[in-house]
């Protein structure tokens, strides 16, 4: 594995890129798709295209991919599933995602510099579903996917977090002893992006809670980088100017990374109160080309990113343009 530190990110001119959004990837491959399974499906009859769609992310440009363990939940496997085998399909996800970076590597003439693999540590009680979290549950579950994940993954990414109560859920599952990097990614209340978007406006995380103290919470859980996803890209650049005034305001110095990885959904309000992401194929918005995308991405890197990439419909033809406009 890559020897990551949390002072190894790049703080300046290209930020590290991640991969996009695995699930959409899977289905547009032709990997065996449907509900409740979503992304997990393919881990189950067709590995070889988890592999192969990894490798595409490498290709395109990423540094980090995320392993296939988001839908490794039992909203999406079921209860008896996720006991019986759940700590045998995290297990996969990583070993698939280490074999992709040692396979790029040893096949591209000229591979990343840098490439790692992040362990994937998904809303476990519900994504976008703030109010079916029980942290008593989450436990367990965040045990099963972190034992499985840990043998083979650079650092840990517990990505979606829609309240705070998540995202210090998963910061615990992690032992202290483990030194590998912990980044927290929060996605955001979306329903107005064009308000939000003017900075007017205080934003939310899907619970409801403020941003500024979701921040509070970032910097208090030692987090070593903290990051936007599966949000609207209109709000981004708000959501880390926010984050780095907070951050300007602790005396301590302290190391916190920032970075973004939008999603490419059609936003028209579609989620309402109760209702979770992938729970059907959301549109994908087709105005949203790479080029698009990657004027966010610069106006995000101007605000600090560190770090950036896409989310669901994010694919890597939209990741190797990042490459290609931050060279």
């Amino acid at each position: 594995m890559d020897q990551l530190s949390s002072h190894s990110i790049p703080t300046h001119t290209s930020p590290l890129l991640l991969d996009g959004g695995m699930g959409r990837e899977l289905h547009r491959v032709g990997a065996p798709f449907r509900q409740p399974e979503w992304s997990a499906l393919a881990l189950m009859e067709r590995p070889d295209l988890v592999q192969k769609v990894h490798e595409t992310f490498l290709a395109a440009g990423a540094n980090v991919i995320t392993t296939n363990s988001y839908a490794i939940v039992p909203f999406h496997i079921g209860a008896d599933r996720f006991t019986n085998i759940g700590k045998d399909l995290a297990h996969l996800a990583g070993t698939l995602g280490r074999q992709a970076i040692d396979a790029y590597q040893a096949s591209s003439q000229t591979p990343n510099s840098f490439s790692a693999l992040a362990g994937s540590l998904p809303p476990v009680c519900g994504s976008y579903r703030p109010d079916l979290f029980d942290a008593h549950i989450a436990e367990d579950l965040f045990a099963t996917l972190v034992e499985g994940l840990s043998p083979s993954v650079d650092l840990w990414l517990a990505e979606t977090q829609s309240s705070i109560a998540e995202m210090t859920t998963a910061r615990q599952a992690i032992s202290a002893d483990d030194t590998r990097p912990f980044w927290g990614s929060f996605t955001l209340d979306d329903t107005q992006p064009e308000i939000l978007a003017t900075g007017q406006n205080t934003l939310h995380l899907r619970s409801g809670e403020p941003l500024e103290d979701a921040i509070q919470a970032a910097i208090e859980l030692n987090l070593d980088a903290l990051l936007f996803n599966c949000s609207d890209p209109r709000i981004m650049a708000t959501a880390l100017h926010t984050a780095q005034k907070i951050i300007s305001q602790h005396t301590n110095n302290t190391p916190l990374k920032l970075g973004v990885y939008a999603n490419g959904f059609v936003h028209n309000n579609h989620h309402v109160e109760g209702e979770g992401a992938n729970e059907a194929i959301t549109p994908i918005d087709t105005e949203l080309t790479p080029e698009r995308y990657a004027r966010f991405a610069h106006q995000w890197h101007e605000e600090r990113a560190h770090i950036i990439g896409g989310c669901c419909g994010i694919g890597p033809e939209h990741i190797s343009y990042l490459a290609k406009s931050f060279s």
